[in-house]
């Protein structure tokens, strides 16, 4: 590879970046990695997030959660690391709204084990969600569960690096210049000639590949303190859940853990979004109000104030899970961008179908219809 540094790099090692260098180099690529961070601990998406094969968004999301799945198992082993936690997951919200609507319609249509509830009964199994309505459903997935994100970044990274991938943290990709044959990646210390470039950079995708149709919005996570130390507020007793509201937020949690807090946030389609990738990283008042403000008649039982709270930025692309693809049809380019709610959890399978993009394999459906769609 006279005059290359490698024949492929992953700008951006989050969940989908540091996968998808895994995946990479798993099979056989010459491949660097690049984070302006220490690698895993960015906190992109703090905590935990939950797990669930129940999602119906998109035909395609079920297959690739199941995929997912099966290479959240094999970093295990591979790394000998806990990645996945089975702990369950409860969906709640309107029977014809994305949350436990679309859970229920989608264990229907693809076989998932699920239990179902009334309002009534989800108040009387779950007592901690309070002020549920009457018309309002539970949906109850046993497979679910708990991914860490900072520790499925790690392993992956651990494991790409085993298997020959060269990675560069703390170190900022500032632009990427397409040339004959490939493109320049430029930073601080040097300039990085590769073939092809994954860019997974999250808020900071749009400055290096401009005009994608993507949004970006603040996103504070927050973790609550039991008032009582018995509280009923335990991972067993208050379970990973994503509840939906009438006016179309969503609340995501899970129950105290090792530390002994309630991990919460809300996800508001009406938040503004920012400039990226620029934005005051500074967390606000105005960052937690509303999520405070849900607790007394929502989430009872919790200190008003958090015990400790950040903010990060999510970048999504409107009507659409994802947006995958090489922009213009540019075979040096493939970007890479996705919900923050739902990205995480398909992290390897996205990977997976970006490395077979990169590699010209042809991709099982429906795993096709993520990783092809052109964006012109």
């Amino acid at each position: 590879m006279t005059g290359w540094d490698a024949e492929a790099a992953v700008v951006g090692l989050g969940a989908w970046g540091s996968s998808a260098l895994w995946r990479l180099a798993a099979r056989g690529v010459d491949v660097l990695g690049f984070d302006r961070s220490a690698v895993g601990t960015a906190v992109r998406q703090p905590g935990s997030t939950l797990f669930r094969l129940s999602c119906s968004a998109h035909p395609g999301l079920v297959p690739l959660a199941r995929r997912s799945r099966e290479l959240w198992t094999e970093l295990e082993d591979t790394t000998r690391t806990s990645l996945l936690l089975p702990s369950g997951g409860l969906l709640v919200g309107p029977p014809d709204g994305p949350v436990a609507g679309e859970a229920l319609r989608a264990a229907r249509e693809h076989g998932i084990d699920v239990r179902t509830f009334t309002a009534r009964a989800l108040r009387f199994q779950y007592p901690r969600h309070t002020g549920v309505p009457a018309h309002h459903i539970g949906v109850w997935e046993p497979s679910a569960g708990l991914l860490r994100p900072e520790a499925a970044i790690r392993a992956a990274v651990t494991a790409a690096q085993a298997a020959g991938a060269r990675v560069f943290d703390h170190t900022r990709i500032s632009a990427i210049a397409p040339i004959d044959g490939g493109v320049i990646l430029r930073s601080a210390l040097r300039d990085v000639r590769v073939r092809q470039v994954v860019v997974t950079a999250g808020a900071g995708l749009p400055s290096l590949v401009p005009g994608l149709p993507l949004e970006t919005r603040r996103a504070p996570v927050a973790w609550f303190r039991p008032l009582e130390p018995d509280a009923g507020l335990t991972l067993d007793e208050f379970p990973a859940f994503a509840r939906e509201f009438d006016d179309g937020r969503i609340l995501h949690g899970s129950g105290t853990e090792h530390d002994q807090h309630v991990r919460l946030s809300l996800e508001d389609p009406t938040t503004p979004t920012v400039e990226a990738p620029a934005p005051d990283p500074t967390l606000h008042y105005d960052d937690l109000s509303p999520l405070a403000r849900l607790l007394p008649a929502k989430l009872p039982g919790l200190h008003p104030l958090p015990a400790k709270a950040t903010v990060h930025l999510t970048t999504r692309a409107p009507g659409r899970p994802f947006l995958l693809g090489r922009p213009g049809d540019d075979p040096r380019i493939l970007v890479a961008a996705g919900s923050a709610t739902q990205g995480l959890q398909h992290a390897p399978g996205i990977a997976d179908a970006l490395a077979d993009t990169l590699t010209g394999t042809d991709l099982p459906a429906p795993l096709h219809t993520f990783a092809t769609s052109a964006l012109r």
